[in-house]
């Protein structure tokens, strides 16, 4: 049976949080969880969530869990999970939630490291896509264009680089299974939870999660965003298993980007020959990720 939000298990491991209206992150948790069930390790570093979830004492997590140093959500799942190893333990899931600051900077060394390692661990990025637990800073994840308190908005000579390429850098350490998934198409995020708690090894999922707070966006955007997002290239639905990669949508088209900037006070500078550009740098990216999923595929 596909499993999707309609016969999602009716128990609840994440509730009574503090999050913001409409946080992305939080639905990324909750969803999670239910399909892993009670039987998980849960590792959260200084971040928005274990902020929002870790208040005493009105603790949110209905499952084992802790906070980790910012940049050590890595190691410290990989010492949960060789205790799990000494005891001989196979029924329970050692997962770990990150914000793309937490992961894609302050966290990758650790999580490098893990990988190395081959843990039985399952890593989640919910990619809000700045560090907006320390006050909405650019992050090595925060795209092209957006306002952040540390960066303007806009193509400008001090723009920053495009986003980390995750999966690809979690694939390139020869994981068993990495992935992009979106809040706004939850019956391919459930189905890739479901597969990285099957794998023995490492799994990776990168997850769009919307943050009405430092994206400037109305708090009932989030599910509307989590689809457009995709919807107009911007955020790929790839996945990546046993040195393969393939796309999960490959549109011939894609929507327009205006629409779905439009929504976003982060973007509200962006001149149209700007977001003409940001058009161009995503037809190069699919143009290099489709390239990538044959390559993968061929060999």
């Amino acid at each position: 049976m596909t499993i999707s939000l309609k016969n999602l298990s009716a128990e609840e491991y994440f509730l009574g949080h503090k999050a913001c209206g409409g946080c992305g992150g939080s639905l990324v948790v909750r969803w999670t969880l239910k399909v892993l069930g009670e039987r998980s390790y849960v590792v959260m570093p200084a971040g928005c969530m274990s902020a929002v979830g870790f208040i005493y004492p009105q603790m949110a997590l209905g499952v084992n869990a802790m906070i980790s140093p910012f940049a050590a959500t890595g190691a410290v799942l990989s010492g949960i999970a060789a205790a799990v190893r000494a005891k001989g333990l196979r029924d329970v899931h050692v997962v770990g939630f990150a914000g793309d600051g937490g992961t894609a900077d302050i966290g990758l060394q650790s999580l490098s490291g893990a990988f190395d390692r081959k843990e039985r661990i399952i890593y989640i990025c919910y990619d809000n896509e700045a560090y907006m637990n320390t006050g909405i800073q650019r992050s090595g994840a925060t795209p092209w264009g957006a306002r952040t308190t540390t960066s303007p908005g806009g193509f400008r000579p001090s723009s920053p680089a495009p986003k980390k390429d995750l999966v690809r850098i979690a694939a390139a350490h020869g994981v068993p299974f990495a992935a992009t998934a979106s809040v706004g198409y939850p019956t391919d995020f459930l189905r890739k939870v479901e597969i990285a708690g099957s794998i023995d090894g490492p799994s990776f999922l990168h997850v769009y999660a919307p943050c009405p707070t430092g994206w400037a966006c109305e708090s009932d955007a989030t599910i509307r965003l989590g689809k457009s997002v995709v919807d107009t290239g911007l955020w790929p639905l790839v996945e990546w298993r046993d040195g393969a990669a393939r796309l999960n949508r490959d549109p011939e088209a894609f929507v327009p980007l205006a629409d779905y900037l439009a929504m976003q006070g982060r973007f509200k500078t962006l001149r149209p020959e700007e977001i003409s550009a940001m058009e161009r740098v995503r037809d190069g990216a699919w143009k290099s990720l489709r390239a990538w999923v044959r390559e993968s595929s061929a060999g």
